[in-house]
């Protein structure tokens, strides 16, 4: 990874698709906040819906556009662009806030602006 920043870091993790070493940026009791699902509570949780992710848009990248950091939280926004399973071409922007624990994230929240694919 690029960045010294685990917020940075998060973002290259998912891009990579490297499920294993997302787990050890995430604390065990983390929690994520994903438009039109319920609440994944705990790493396991977070850890399997990325999985599912990946395999329903096996081509998606983010790009960092700007953050704004305090203390312990992030705002980063963001767009993204790839392709789902089936070759139909995807893109979208938004903002993810992470709060971190130490140098692990302890809460994610993601807002975007097409939810209409998901």
């Amino acid at each position: 990874m690029s960045h010294t920043n685990p917020m940075f870091d998060f973002f290259e993790l998912v891009n990579s698709r490297d499920l294993r070493r997302l787990a050890g940026l995430l604390t065990d009791t983390a929690e994520f906040y994903f438009p039109k699902t319920r609440p994944l509570i705990g790493k396991e949780r977070i850890l399997r819906f990325f999985g599912i992710l990946f395999r329903q848009y096996p081509e998606l990248v983010f790009e960092i556009q700007r953050t704004i950091v305090q203390g312990p939280w992030a705002a980063v926004h963001w767009t993204n662009r790839g392709a789902n399973r089936r070759q139909e071409p995807y893109e979208n922007e938004g903002v993810t806030i992470l709060e971190m624990e130490g140098s692990k994230v302890k809460f994610i929240s993601d807002f975007f602006k097409d939810t209409e694919k998901f």
